[in-house]
This record gives structure tokens, C-alpha cells and sequence, in this order.
């Protein structure tokens, strides 16, 4: 098993892209720990781990990222960090709430520092560890009406490749992962926004708006995230720090 006597940490996994990811390190012999806001949530996806015979363990913690001390306070001895909880807004710039504009970078960029740094002396005593950062191609590319969020995916970015190099001499890798659109509640919960702020109707979101920029029409599927999240603890990973893995559809060809 990868991961055998490894414990692996996933923010935002009581489901999309989060739940996908639990199910993979579990399924690759990690013990679990889902932090997520969603207890029901939590509950489906300790349920559904619990009840296969090869799973090393699970441990769910409700948990809302926004409080940093809460964070803070979430266990350290931990061999590979997802981070992949997110939140997103749509509005123009000049009509974005600076509230919801501070809680998204506080959810999507100080809490993964905040993780990053609370486990990193885990991984360093250890001599291995895998910080696995879930960005977006909106940490690569800027999208209209979405300033918090690209942000805070640009700056997860950063913040992913100084982890690598400080973490290099330790064992330590630090990456990023880069999906276009993904059929996950925060895609499907966009929709209705996203009609609002272009003046269209939402049956016309998917076709006129997300899948635009990308070669293949189709959204991706969270157990394909999880998929090639597994490289990045996986025997090849050693070598693979500080990059961004883009899963875009050809967004970036253009």
C-alpha cells in the first residue's frame, strides 16, 4: 500500500473533490482525517470508508476554516496535506463584498499556511512528506467577476512553490493541482451567479460561460482529481515539487 502506516489530513472532504480524494489515500492505506464544516457530510463519507475491509482508519473533524484558530488546533502529526477546501463568490470587482472578499482568502490561502505550517515539523522529523495544494486553472489563468478567488488560487500557488523549496532538503514535496471546471457542489452552486452577473439564463451557464475556454467540452469528474492527486504521493513523486499539474481540458493551450 502507498501510504501504510501514513496519515493523510484532506480539507473540504465531506464531498466533490475533497470526499474523491479521502476515498483514494484511504483506499491507498492512509488512516484518514476529513476536515470539513459539513457533519452530515462528514458522517456520509465515515460511513462509507468505515464499511471497507481495507481501509486504514478514518477520523472526521467538523472544522470551519474561516477560524484560524480552529485550524490551529487541528493535528499535526500528519504525512501528506491536502488542501482543497474552497468557497467561491461571483460579482464585478467594484461590487464585491470586501467581507466575502477576506473570508475566501482567509478559507482558501491563510488556512492552508496555517496547515501547512502547523504539520511541516511532522514531515521534517520524519524525512517524507507530500503537501498536495487543489488550486484550479484559475490559479494560472483570471476569469471576469471572480477577484477573491483567483486571488487566493494565485497565492496558493505561491505559497506552494516556497513550501517546496524549503522543504526539499527534508523529503518534503509541495504542489499544485489545476482542474478546470469539476462537477462538484461549488460548480453546481456557481450556476445560478453566474446567470445573474452575465444576463443569461442558467441552462446556458455550462456551454456559454464554463466550458468556453476549454477543448474538451465535458466537466471533470472529482474521482479523476483524486486520480492524479495519487501521483503526487506515489513512487514518482520524489522529484516532483514546486509545479502545478494542470488538468484544464486545454484551457491553457490556447
Amino acid at each position: 500500500m502507498l501510504l501504510d502506516g501514513r496519515t493523510a489530513l484532506v480539507t473540504g472532504a465531506a464531498s466533490g473533490i475533497g470526499a474523491a480524494i479521502a476515498r483514494r489515500v484511504a483506499a491507498d492505506g492512509a488512516h484518514v482525517v476529513a476536515v470539513d464544516r459539513d457533519e452530515a457530510g462528514l458522517k456520509a463519507l465515515h460511513d462509507d470508508l468505515q464499511g471497507l475491509d481495507d481501509v486504514a482508519g478514518i477520523e472526521t473533524i467538523a472544522c470551519d476554516l474561516s477560524d484560524l484558530d480552529a485550524v490551529d488546533a487541528l493535528p499535526a502529526a500528519v504525512d501528506v496535506l491536502v488542501n482543497n477546501a474552497g468557497i467561491q463568490h461571483v460579482a464585478p470587482v467594484h461590487e464585491f463584498d470586501p467581507e466575502r472578499f477576506g473570508l475566501i482568502l482567509r478559507v482558501m490561502l491563510e488556512a492552508p499556511f496555517r496547515l501547512a505550517r502547523l504539520v511541516l515539523p511532522h514531515m521534517y522529523s520524519r524525512g517524507w512528506g507530500r503537501v498536495v495544494n487543489v488550486s484550479s486553472v484559475h490559479g494560472v489563468r483570471a476569469s471576469p467577476y471572480k477577484s477573491a478567488y483567483v486571488s487566493a488560487k494565485h497565492g496558493l500557488e505561491g505559497l506552494s512553490k516556497v513550501i517546496a523549496l524549503e522543504g526539499a532538503a527534508h523529503g518534503v514535496t509541495s504542489n499544485c493541482l489545476n482542474p478546470a471546471y469539476v462537477r462538484t457542489p461549488l460548480v453546481e452552486k456557481q450556476v445560478a451567479d453566474q446567470a445573474r452577473t452575465h444576463g443569461i439564463d442558467e441552462s446556458q451557464v455550462l456551454e456559454q460561460i464554463m466550458l468556453t475556454p476549454v477543448a474538451v467540452k465535458r466537466l471533470i469528474e472529482p474521482a479523476e482529481v483524486a486520480d492524479l492527486a495519487a501521483v503526487l504521493y506515489g513512487p514518482a513523486s520524489g522529484s516532483i515539487s514546486g509545479t502545478s499539474l494542470l488538468m484544464d481540458g486545454g484551457w491553457t493551450a490556447h
